[in-house]
């Protein structure tokens, strides 16, 4: 079932990934593991460095896709991206951006700034 769920996911990572690029991202990474969880798509657009949390749901019978992305994922998307950024070493000086591409059946949109870091 696991296995499953990922293959399925990965499918719907590379329908966003697609998306993103003919949006005029530049995919530096997928599927970065970090101590405090995984960021499914990092980019660049324009100077900001972005990180992408992607989101599918068949209906929104259970809310919006962009909805399941709570408080907790969040936080480890920010503390994972933190970690990415110590790592490479990137420049504090760098704007990043939170986005979430939402899948909602055969509808994608991308939701820029989809949230802030907290403190």
């Amino acid at each position: 079932m696991a296995y499953n769920r990922r293959r399925i996911g990965s499918g719907y990572e590379d329908m966003a990934a697609a998306f993103l690029r003919q949006n005029n991202y530049d995919i530096i990474e997928r599927n970065y593991y970090g101590r405090h969880g995984e960021i499914d798509i990092i980019a660049k657009e324009g100077d900001y460095l972005v990180f992408v949390e992607v989101k599918y749901r068949f209906s929104d019978k259970t809310g919006m896709p962009s909805e399941a992305v709570s408080y907790y994922k969040r936080r480890n998307i920010v503390n994972t991206a933190r970690e990415y950024i110590y790592k490479k070493g990137i420049s504090e000086n760098t704007p990043i951006r939170f986005d979430v591409v939402s899948i909602l059946d055969r509808s994608i949109k991308v939701i820029k700034n989809a949230f802030e870091v907290q403190g």
